[in-house]
C-alpha cells in the first residue's frame, strides 16, 4: 500500500517514513513539497495521506482541499499530523476532508494504532471496490448474454417472414443499416440507434399471416388482395406487441411493424396517420424499406436504378415521406452506397415493373 508523507521538515520526513516501513505491505513515500505531492497524487492513486499541518507555502488544509477535488481522491484516508491542539483547526481540517489527527511530538504506539486501524479501513475500501468491479463485469456479462439470446430471437423472427416473403436476407440487412444512418444523423444516441438497427428487421414479420397466393403473386395486386396485404402491419403489430412488456426492443419493433406504411401526407395504412402523428421509428423505416424496395428485384417487378429510385424518394419528400427523414439519407449518400454494395443480393429472375414496393 503506498503511503504519501508530506512535511516540509527533513528530520520529520525521516522518522515518519523510518515508522511507515515497518508497517508490513506498505510503501513510504516523502515529499516536503505540497505542490509536487499533489501531481503525484493526481497522476497515481494513494492509499494513504500522512500530512503535516504547518507547511510555509501550502498549510495542510490547503492541500487537503485541493487533493479532494482531484477525481476519485474524496475517499482516500488522510491523517493529519499536527502541533496545534485548537479545536478550531482540527474542525476546519475535518470539514475539508482529514479523516483523523497525530500530534507532535508523534508517539510511536499512538502511531501504530492509528494506522492500523486507517489501513484496515482502506483495505475494506478497495476490497468492496474490487467487489463492485467484479459484480459490473458479472452484470455485464449476463446482460450481453442477454443481448445475444434477443438477437437469436430477432434473427428467427425475421427468417421465419423470409421464407415466406420474396424479400431477402440482404433486404433486411440493407434496410436495417440505412435505417440506423439516418437515425444517426438525426441526433439519435448510440444505444437508441442501435435499438432501432435491431428492431427493424421485424418490420414485416406480419406477413407470416398472408396467403402465399397473395404474397407470392407476380405482378400488381388487385384492390381485394392489396386490402388483405395490408393486414401485415397489424398482424405485425399483435405479434409483436403481445410480448412486448418490460422490452424495449420489441416494443420498437412493434411501433414500426404498425406504422412504417403510413404516409407522411396521411394516405397510408393502416390508421391513416399524418406527419408527426406517424412515430418517428416508423418515418424512418418507411424511408430505408421503400428505398431497398425500388432497387431490388422481386418476383413482381423489376430492379429501379439508383438515380430513378433516388428521384422517387425526393420527389415523395413531404408526401410519402417524412423531409426531414428524407434529408438525412441523403446527407448520407456515400455511406448508403456502400451498404448497397456491401450486401447485394443475389441473381434473381426479372419479371414485371411495378412502382410500388408492398
Amino acid at each position: 500500500m503506498n503511503i504519501i508523507i508530506v512535511d516540509d521538515n527533513a528530520t520529520n520526513l525521516l522518522m515518519l517514513k523510518m515508522l511507515v516501513s515497518r508497517i508490513e505491505g506498505c510503501v513510504p513515500l516523502t515529499f516536503d513539497v505540497p505542490a509536487k505531492a499533489l501531481t503525484w497524487c493526481d497522476e497515481n492513486s494513494p492509499d494513504l495521506i500522512l500530512l503535516d499541518y504547518m507547511m510555509p507555502e501550502m498549510d495542510g488544509i490547503e492541500f487537503l482541499e485541493h487533493f479532494r477535488a482531484i477525481p476519485a481522491k474524496k475517499e482516500i484516508p488522510v491523517i493529519m499530523v499536527t502541533a496545534d491542539h485548537e479545536s478550531g483547526v482540527r474542525q476546519r481540517a475535518l470539514e475539508a476532508g482529514a479523516n483523523d489527527f497525530l500530534t507532535k511530538p508523534i508517539d510511536k504506539p499512538e502511531f501504530m494504532a492509528r494506522m492500523k486501524n486507517t489501513l484496515a479501513l482502506r483495505r475494506s475500501q478497495k476490497q468492496l471496490a474490487n467487489r463492485a468491479e467484479w459484480l459490473g463485469k458479472e452484470v455485464r456479462k449476463a446482460l450481453a448474454e442477454v443481448e445475444l439470446r434477443e438477437q437469436e430471437t430477432i434473427l428467427l423472427l425475421s427468417k421465419t417472414a423470409e421464407y415466406r416473403d420474396p424479400e431477402t436476407g440482404a433486404h433486411i440487412q440493407r434496410m436495417s443499416h440505412y435505417s440506423a444512418l439516418i437515425a444517426r444523423r438525426l441526433g439519435w444516441t448510440d444505444n437508441e440507434t442501435q435499438l432501432l438497427f435491431s428492431a427493424a428487421p421485424m418490420h414485416d414479420i406480419g406477413k407470416v399471416g398472408i396467403p402465399d397466393n397473395i404474397l407470392l403473386k407476380p405482378g400488381r395486386l388487385d384492390d381485394a388482395e392489396m386490402k388483405i396485404m395490408q393486414q401485415h402491419s397489424n398482424i405485425g403489430w399483435d405479434i409483436l406487441q403481445s410480448h412486448s412488456e418490460s422490452n424495449k426492443l420489441l416494443e420498437l419493433a412493434a411501433e414500426i411493424a404498425l406504422s412504417h406504411h403510413e404516409k407522411f401526407d396521411g394516405s397510408g395504412y393502416p390508421n391513416g396517420l399524418q406527419g408527426n402523428d406517424i412515430p418517428l421509428s416508423g418515418r424512418i423505416v418507411a424511408v430505408a424499406d421503400v428505398f431497398d424496395a425500388l432497387t431490388s428485384v422481386r418476383p413482381y417487378k423489376k430492379a429501379w436504378d439508383i438515380d430513378r429510385a433516388a428521384r422517387f424518394m425526393r420527389e415523395g419528400s413531404g408526401r410519402h415521406f417524412d423531409p426531414v427523414c428524407v434529408q438525412a439519407f441523403f446527407d448520407s449518400w456515400e455511406e448508403v452506397l456502400q451498404i448497397r454494395s456491401r450486401y447485394d443480393d443475389p441473381e434473381m429472375p426479372e419479371l414485371e415493373l411495378s412502382a410500388d414496393p408492398r
